[in-house]
């Protein structure tokens, strides 16, 4: 699949860019990655919301190895059936926009959530006299601590 083709395809959607990527392609509109082409497969950008549709299709997400492990990643398989609908693709291609927008804001904590957060204990504070060698007037670190 080049990049012409995946352009061709999300026309319906709107106006996308094409990058390589990992040996595929990232598919970008507006400068937002909401799906990708690898091994001319297209995967669209989920959540815990809409990954329950590509599931009910039978769609799986992207998966690759790396370091002798399977990584998943939360861009979904697009239903074969959607590569011959455009207009369906493009509602399929809005919400996966909508997942990668989310996805790049930041979080942020309701107030009554941060206030319930623990908060770490310091270390309580060492007197430069209590660091001192007994018979000395040179300082010392205690055990563990190092100069920084």
């Amino acid at each position: 699949m080049d990049p012409e083709h995946i352009i061709e395809l999300f026309a319906a959607f709107g106006r996308v860019s094409v990058r390589r990527l990992f040996g595929g392609y990232g598919i970008y509109a507006d400068g937002t990655m909401f799906a990708l082409a690898s091994r001319g497969v297209i995967y669209l950008k989920a959540d815990d919301e809409t990954a329950a549709a590509f599931a009910r299709e039978g769609q799986g997400p992207f998966t690759y190895g790396a370091k002798g492990k399977r990584m998943v990643m939360s861009y979904w398989r697009l239903p074969d059936r959607l590569y011959d609908d455009p207009d369906e693709l493009a509602g399929w291609a809005r919400a996966a926009l909508t997942v990668a927008r989310r996805a790049k804001e930041p979080n942020v904590e309701p107030k009554a959530k941060r206030a319930k957060r623990a908060v770490p204990k310091r270390r309580p504070r060492v007197a430069a006299a209590s660091l001192r060698r007994p018979g000395s007037s040179k300082r010392t670190r205690p055990p563990g601590r190092s100069r920084r």
